[in-house]
């Protein structure tokens, strides 16, 4: 499957049919408690990623959530 993530194109192996955002994520090596997603345009709630199926083409822009002071 061929996604665009944060405007690089990425090939990711998994069954085209049925691409949880959550396992995707999982394979990108992304840390779920410090990211932000954008899927084409419309920020996912990060509790819907396990409902939410990735396809060909897709956009997803992932920004990491940094702590300091």
């Amino acid at each position: 499957m061929r996604i665009k993530v944060n405007g690089e194109e990425r090939e990711i192996e998994l069954d085209k049919k049925n691409v949880l955002l959550s396992t995707a994520l999982n394979v990108l090596g992304y840390n779920p408690n410090t990211i932000v997603v954008e899927l084409n345009y419309l920020i996912i709630n990060s509790k819907k990623w396990g409902k939410v199926n990735l396809k060909d083409g897709d956009n997803l822009e992932i920004v990491s959530i940094v702590g300091g002071g």
